[in-house]
This record gives structure tokens, C-alpha cells and sequence, in this order.
């Protein structure tokens, strides 16, 4: 059996490569890097479309590859989160529906909003321009899925960490190490996510068990707080518990700073949680909670 994996260099694309060939799988991986593969492609999907003969015997296309949402580049345009996000999916997924590919795994992001299926109705509310992109390339998928003969199942992972994990996760934990984080106030909001490992565990079970037209949220089925991640990354930094605490309202006051600062601050204090359990019904539970940060399962 052979797949496509889109995005293959990437935190989570390399990690789903690593399973899928353990499983005996022979992986074509799609980058804009230079890999070690044999049959690996090195291609920009934004510019270009992958050449027929790479869909050769190919029986599941996972796409990961696509602009993540960017604060540290607040000019980056709508249109080039259309390019990638939206045109570059559609494109792919015709190219793999008129080669016979059988499945399609889109890899989008609870950003895209609250929708439990392909059916309903998009709204034209959005999270962000990433969410909204995720959301419309969803849709397109929807259409292309009823016109031919290729299952189509999207994936909302929530917050997703793991070794070498990057973000605003990795930004606190560099902080603790190097000293120059706060010490963050009690913040007992609910935040879901999911370790890279069980996630890619969590993409394979959709591949072989999802159903056409449906929409998959994982998590780990635990829900964090912003206290419980900050103090657990002490723990894993091994710094000690701080002796006092920035006051909750001081950092209220900070999250109307303009910019990427606001935004960030923002985040330690919403909520933004998700329930997984349509996938938990095809049998998947998650094995690592954030204390396995730096753990592996394979």
C-alpha cells in the first residue's frame, strides 16, 4: 500500500510518515525540502501541482501542507492563506480524485470552527483567516467528495504538543528555562489538546475506519488549564514553583495590548475546548497526557 503525505517535513507530517512506514506502508512524501525517500517529492503546492506519475499505486492522500496561522507576520494577506489553504487543497484533492486515490485525509484545525460534519451548512463566522481558509477548503472537499468515488475525512486536531514542539508552548518553556517568563496568576480556564504521536495514531484509524463526508476533532480527553500547563512545564524544566504570582488583573490589563502580545495573552485566559468523541467511538484514546511532553510512543 502506498500514500501521499503532504507537509511530510513538518512536525506532524514526519512523525505520521514514521508511523505509516512502520505499519508497512510505502510513504511518498510531499515538501518544499529536500527529503531521504526514494520516491519523495520536492514541490511548492502553492506554485505547483504534483506530476501524474507520483499518484502511481497510491491508495491515501494526507494533506498537511499549509500556511499555519502566523503572528509574527501580521502582513501575510489573505490571499496567500487562500493560495496554499484553500486553491492548493482543491487542486489536490482533484488531482487525487481523477487517479483513483480512495482516501483523502485533510489535516485542518479546530480553528475552523464548531462544525460536527461535512453536511451542515458553513458558516461565514470564522476564528481567524486561518480558521476561515481551513473551513472553506473543508467545504470544497465536501463538494468534490459527492462527485466522485473517493472517501473525504477532515481532522481538527485541538492545541498539539510534543518533542520539538513549536508555538507558543515552546515559547513558555524557553521563557521557565532561560528565567525571563512571569510568573503566571491562577488561570483555571478548560484548554484541549493532543500529543503529536497520539495524533498521527488518531489520523491512521480515520484512514481505515472513518466515514466519507465526516469531521473528526481529537484531543487527549483531558482538559487543561492555563495554570495546570504552566506549572507542568516547571515540572518538566525542573524549576520550582514560584513563590508568589502575577495578579490576575495585571495580565487581564496586558491583553489589550495592540498585537501579536495582546493576542497571546489572550490565549492563556480563553477557553478553547473540544470534544473527540466521534473519534473516541471508532475505538481511539489517547495514551500521553502534557507530562509526556518529551515521551514518544514509537
Amino acid at each position: 500500500m502506498q500514500s501521499i503525505v503532504t507537509g511530510s517535513s513538518g512536525f506532524i507530517g514526519s512523525r505520521l510518515s514514521y508511523l505509516l512506514e512502520k505499519e508497512g506502508c510505502d510513504v511518498v512524501g510531499v515538501s518544499r525540502h529536500m527529503q531521504s525517500r526514494e520516491r519523495d517529492v520536492k514541490c511548492d503546492l502553492e506554485k505547483d501541482c504534483l506530476k501524474e506519475e507520483v499518484f502511481k499505486e497510491v491508495n491515501s492522500v494526507f494533506h498537511l501542507a499549509g500556511h499555519a496561522h502566523d503572528l509574527s507576520n501580521p502582513k501575510k494577506s489573505l490571499q496567500t492563506y487562500i493560495a496554499l489553504n484553500v486553491d492548493a487543497t482543491i487542486k489536490l484533492a482533484l488531482q487525487s480524485a481523477e487517479a483513483g486515490v480512495k482516501n483523502f485525509i485533510f489535516i485542518s484545525s479546530v480553528k475552523a470552527g464548531t462544525m460536527n460534519s461535512l453536511s451542515e451548512p458553513v458558516s461565514s463566522e470564522y476564528r481567524n483567516i486561518y480558521g476561515g481558509t481551513k473551513l472553506k477548503a473543508e467545504s470544497e472537499l465536501l463538494r468534490i467528495s459527492k462527485q466522485f468515488d473517493m472517501k473525504v475525512c477532515i481532522v481538527r486536531p485541538a492545541l498539539v504538543y510534543g518533542k520539538e514542539v513549536k508555538g507558543n508552548l515552546s515559547l513558555i518553556k524557553r521563557a521557565i528555562e532561560g528565567g525571563w517568563c512571569p510568573p503566571l496568576p491562577k488561570i483555571y480556564n478548560k484548554r484541549s489538546m493532543i500529543h503529536v504521536d497520539d495524533l498521527v495514531k488518531a489520523i491512521v484509524l480515520i484512514e481505515k475506519m472513518g466515514e466519507n463526508g465526516q469531521v473528526y476533532t481529537v484531543t487527549d480527553g483531558y482538559d487543561y488549564s492555563t495554570t495546570e500547563i504552566y506549572d507542568t512545564l516547571l515540572d518538566l524544566s525542573n524549576k520550582p514553583p514560584p513563590r508568589f504570582r502575577l495578579p490576575l488583573f495585571v495580565l487581564k490589563m496586558f491583553r489589550f495590548t495592540p498585537g501579536p502580545l495582546g493576542h497571546k495573552i489572550g490565549k492563556l485566559l480563553e477557553d478553547d475546548k473540544f470534544s473527540s468523541s466521534k473519534i473516541e467511538s471508532l475505538g481511539f484514546q489517547a495514551q500521553l497526557k502534557l507530562r509526556h511532553l518529551n515521551e514518544t510512543l514509537f
